[in-house]
């Protein structure tokens, strides 16, 4: 079975794509895994680290050809607030709980879920139920804006309930970053 062994970023390529997969936020966060394009074209994306793919983004076979990757509509949230500063309140507290979140010109994109919703009406902010490709940001240590850069929440402890001093990083960043509560983590 032939190979996807590289990824060109969004607006980095323009030759025709020999096929498309349409892949949700999950399936696009992959090292290895078969993949069928949409014409039949079938294909291991086999990738040296796992890569958050974006829609735009072109895999490269080991012929040169090009897997495009376009971004699956999901069921999910537009948050919309009364001014900027209440956005970027509402933006803290996604932030603070480390969920996905798409910054859009005029509101926020997270996935459904219902807690996580309530939440965000008790801070006074609208919600829309939307399906939509979801794209969030790719986060600090993605690099250049491309979240290209694999980032395991789940090889750290968060601790999201006791938080209390200073949030350090590792030799991502070399100054620490002082949000009201304390979670070190150990990006490896």
């Amino acid at each position: 079975m032939i190979r996807a062994t590289q990824v060109k970023g969004q607006h980095h390529w323009k030759e025709a794509p020999a096929d498309t997969v349409v892949l949700d936020f999950d399936d696009r966060h992959r090292r290895r895994m078969v993949m069928a394009g949409t014409r039949g074209l079938e294909f291991l994306l086999d990738l040296e680290n796992a890569v958050a793919l974006r829609g735009g983004d072109a895999l490269v076979l080991e012929d040169g050809r090009l897997i495009e990757v376009v971004a699956a509509p999901e069921p999910l949230i537009e948050i919309r607030c009364k001014d900027p500063q209440h956005l970027v309140r509402v933006g803290w507290h996604l932030g603070n709980r480390h969920l996905p979140t798409q910054i859009m010109p005029k509101g926020l994109r997270i996935r459904r879920d219902h807690v996580i919703e309530a939440m965000v009406k008790g801070l006074g902010a609208r919600v829309i139920e939307i399906e939509a490709p979801f794209d969030p940001e790719g986060g600090a240590y993605a690099g250049g804006g491309h979240a290209h850069a694999a980032h395991d929440h789940a090889s750290h402890d968060h601790g999201h309930h006791d938080h209390a001093g200073a949030h350090h990083h590792d030799e991502h960043c070399d100054h620490d970053h002082h949000h009201g509560h304390s979670h070190a983590h150990d990006h490896k």
